[in-house]
C-alpha cells in the first residue's frame, strides 16, 4: 500500500490537478499529520480518489465534523486494509491557543490507547504500523524552542507499544543536513513535512 503523507507547508504543485495525477496517481491513501487546511486536503483526496486519515496540528482549529472529509485518527486505532494506524493530534502547550496539550494530558491520551496497542503487540510483535502524530517525541526530531519540543509521553509509547513507525510534521526541514528519520527504541520516527510517499511493501520488507 502506498501512503501519501502531508503536513504543514502548503505546496502549490499539490493544488495542481494534472501534477497530482501524474506524480501521485498510484497512491492508495492520503494521511495528514496536521497543519493543512481542509480545502487543500479535500482537493488532494478528491483528485486522487483515495480515502483520507488525519490528525490536527496545533493551528487546525477550523476543522468541522464534515471538513475535511475522511477519518479523524485522534485517540483511535484503525485497521485499514491490514495496516494499523493510530492517531495523536496537536503540539505541546506553549501559549494556550489552538490544539495544544500539556504533558499530563498527552500522557493520559497515550494511556487511553495503550490497552489496544499492547494487544496488537502481543499478537504481532508491534503495537501498530504507523502512529500518525503532529509532533515528534521529545529529543527525537524536535527542536529546542518550547513551541517545537516533542512529547515525553511519545517516548514512553514507543518503548512500550513498539510501533513500526511514528510519522509526524510540525518541524520544518529547511536545513537539508538535518536528518528526516531517527530510530528510537525499535521505532523509526520520520518527519514527513511537507510531503512523503510511504510504500508499506518496501518499508515492511526491511
Amino acid at each position: 500500500m502506498k501512503i501519501l503523507a502531508v503536513s504543514d507547508r502548503r505546496l502549490p504543485q499539490l493544488t495542481n490537478v494534472e501534477f497530482l495525477r501524474r506524480q501521485y496517481g498510484g497512491v492508495d491513501v492520503l494521511v495528514s499529520c496536521g497543519e493543512r487546511d481542509a480545502v487543500y486536503l479535500d482537493l488532494i483526496a478528491s483528485v486522487l480518489f483515495v480515502p483520507m486519515f488525519y490528525v490536527r496540528g496545533n493551528h487546525d482549529t477550523r476543522y468541522t465534523s464534515r471538513s475535511p472529509g475522511g477519518v479523524d485518527l485522534h485517540h483511535r486505532v484503525v485497521d485499514y486494509n491490514g495496516v494499523i494506524l493510530v492517531g495523536l493530534e496537536g503540539s505541546i502547550d506553549y501559549n494556550r491557543k489552538g490544539v495544544q496539550y500539556s504533558e499530563a494530558t498527552m500522557t493520559a491520551s497515550v494511556l487511553r490507547l495503550m490497552p489496544m496497542l499492547l494487544w496488537h503487540r502481543a499478537r504481532q510483535g508491534y503495537g501498530a504500523d504507523f502512529v500518525v502524530a503532529h509532533s515528534p517525541p521529545r529529543n527525537v526530531n524536535d527542536r529546542s524552542d518550547h513551541a517545537h519540543r516533542g512529547f515525553r509521553a511519545f517516548r514512553w509509547l514507543l518503548r512500550w507499544a513498539v510501533p513500526r513507525y511514528l510519522i509526524h510534521g510540525h518541524i520544518d526541514l529547511n536545513d537539508r543536513r538535518v536528518a528526516r528519520e531517527t530510530v528510537f527504541a525499535k521505532t523509526r520516527v520520520v518527519n514527513i513535512n511537507p510531503v512523503m510517499v510511504l510504500d508499506t511493501d518496501t518499508l515492511f520488507a526491511n
